[in-house]
């Protein structure tokens, strides 16, 4: 189990025909590439794609959610079954893994998932995952692999992070690649986005999670399935976007709270709590501006400053509706330092 581990998200516009339907001539590549790294990484696949695989087998299908969901329903053993045969060739078995955001909520759950993964490394098997869709409380428009790939990542402590694209890469205003990016806040101004800082998406979204990936020391590529080996060659940075990482030197359960597992909440804070952060300070409802979302005691919440960057993820020592009620009061802890991770 001395192999580090890989984790590639696929997204749906990269494996699918325009009809939406997996491309099998893009996944039998995803299979051969993946087929050669498999003695030298622990490897995670995370892909989209199961609603396209499944709609077509919903009457009247008209895009409903919960036709989706059905859809999801079945298209997730069609999809896998796609990749368990044109993984077949190469000797490698693959698994199924369906992850609901309350897998990474709670650390026993977490470590029970990190658990049956390394059963299946000891078995050579590759775990193929997507977020449960067809349970999910979340409409599936807003539901994010990209970000499923990075709690994976972050939590497991990979070594590399990869988010394959149909544009292969981080584009400049002349929609040529951006080779290497050694801070992600210099490229967000290349991403157009009309979405809030709390629900971006597409490129936007990558540069959110590549951002706390390279926090936490994890190599980030964004890359694309349209040339040979393309996958393999943006492994060892000849293509694609590559992030460099910072150095990180958080325990197991820092990284597990600083990926935000299943975040509840949100809030704002001026720039002197911000500062008192930094210092390894814990917050106190003085410096909170503004609270966003509903969350109890010990879950969950991301901190951004006033300039609405996140600059951290902790624990709550108070409920939402306590700590806007006590906003400006001296004396009331919003998050023990212990509990406050920084990003």
């Amino acid at each position: 189990m001395s192999k580090p581990i890989l984790v590639i998200k696929f997204g749906t516009a990269s494996i699918t025909l325009p009809s939406g339907e997996p491309d099998s001539r893009v996944i039998s590549e995803i299979a051969r590439q993946v087929s050669g790294l498999h003695l030298h990484y622990r490897i995670i696949l995370v892909s989209s794609g199961a609603v396209g695989a499944g709609k077509s087998q919903i009457r009247r299908y008209k895009g409903t959610m919960i036709q989706r969901k059905a859809a999801a329903s079945v298209g997730n053993p069609l999809l896998v079954g796609l990749y368990a045969t044109f993984f077949a060739p190469f000797k490698i078995h693959i698994a199924q893994s369906l992850c609901e955001r309350q897998h990474f909520a709670h650390r026993n759950k977490f470590l029970q998932l990190k658990q049956t993964f390394e059963e299946l490394w000891r078995s050579n098997i590759i775990p193929i995952v997507n977020e449960n869709d067809v349970i999910s409380d979340r409409e599936l428009k807003f539901s994010d692999n990209d970000e499923l790939a990075t709690l994976l990542a972050v939590g497991f402590g990979a070594e590399t992070l990869m988010y394959c694209t149909s544009v292969g890469g981080l584009l400049d205003a002349d929609g040529s690649i951006v080779p290497q990016v050694t801070d992600v806040n210099e490229v967000f101004k290349l991403v157009r986005t009309e979405k809030s800082f709390l629900g971006l998406g597409g490129m936007a979204s990558k540069l959110t999670f590549a951002k706390l990936a390279t926090r936490m020391g994890i190599r980030v590529v964004i890359f694309g399935m349209n040339q040979p080996d393309e996958l393999l060659r943006a492994l060892k940075g000849e293509v694609g976007t590559v992030f460099i990482p910072g150095k990180s030197t958080l325990s197991a359960r820092n990284r597990w709270l600083g990926s935000g597992g299943l975040v509840s909440g949100y809030l704002k804070v001026d720039d002197g709590a911000g500062k008192a952060l930094l210092k390894r300070k814990s917050l106190l409802a003085v410096g909170v501006l503004e609270v966003m979302g509903s969350f109890e005691a010990g879950e969950l919440i991301e901190i951004y400053s006033s300039q609405q960057e996140m600059i951290a993820v902790a624990r709550a020592r108070a409920t939402s509706q306590a700590i806007q009620e006590n906003i400006k009061a001296n004396n009331f802890e919003v998050a023990h330092a212990n509990d406050i991770v920084l990003l």
